[in-house]
């Protein structure tokens, strides 16, 4: 007999821990907790990265009390849990602080949670650190035991999109008029991964990210995507 039932298939209810807010190390970046002293390293990056803020709701600022005000109110926020990047220098130990990102809307009794909030400017953009720094994340939360990873964006963020399936969302659908940011309509589109998805797409990344991949300008060998054209042929 089936173990469905009217209601869906049958999920563990249990909830599930809240993520712990500590250092992550990996390969080529350390994830540190955002705090208000990160501010000095992070501003050197943002007061010339304007066009870094388009897709988030505050940003750029006008000077650095108003950054470092922002990072304080972050740094608090019991709403998400947001850490900063700092890409590892040629010795392998951490550099200075390049961006941040986060785990929000976490629902522990729901076994879901968002990644999101991700501030990765130039410099810190479509490198292997910035990859791996989502991929740890993810990787967090999954062992975990939550189920659901969500990912969502403005639908006119394209760069959004392609890094979300780059690294195995799946697209859910669009919330029309869901928001309005800076005084525009936004039409949100929502992505996930679930737990049963994630060992296949943990080996993919993990195979991208392995040293071999990168020749010593840091730049990858084989593209992410060529890798999953390749699994998918096999």
């Amino acid at each position: 007999m089936s173990g469905t039932h009217a209601l869906g298939e049958p999920a563990d209810p249990t909830p599930r821990p809240r993520p712990e807010h500590a250092v992550i190390r990996g390969a080529s970046l350390t994830l540190e907790p955002l705090a208000a002293r990160h501010a000095d390293e992070l501003w050197e990056v943002a007061r010339d990265a304007p066009d870094s803020w388009m897709w988030l709701p505050l940003g750029p600022f006008a000077d650095r009390a108003a950054f470092a005000g922002y990072l304080r109110f972050m740094a608090v926020s019991k709403a998400e849990l947001v850490w900063v990047v700092r890409p590892h220098g040629p010795d392998g130990e951490p550099g200075p602080a390049a961006g941040w990102l986060a785990l929000l809307d976490i629902r522990p009794a729901d076994a879901a949670i968002e990644l999101g909030n991700i501030w990765f400017p130039p410099g810190l953009a479509r490198t292997r650190a910035a990859t791996e720094a989502m991929f740890l994340l993810l990787d967090h939360a999954f062992r975990l035991g939550y189920r659901r990873m969500a990912w969502k964006c403005n639908t006119r963020n394209t760069a959004s999109c392609r890094a979300a399936e780059r690294l195995g969302f799946r697209f859910e659908g669009v919330l029309r008029a869901h928001m309005v940011v800076r005084a525009h309509r936004r039409d949100t589109a929502y992505y996930s991964m679930l737990d049963s998805e994630w060992p296949e797409r943990r080996a993919a990344l993990a195979h991208w990210l392995r040293d071999a991949n990168f020749g010593a300008d840091g730049r990858a060998i084989e593209s992410l995507q060529r890798h999953e054209d390749s699994d998918a042929r096999s």
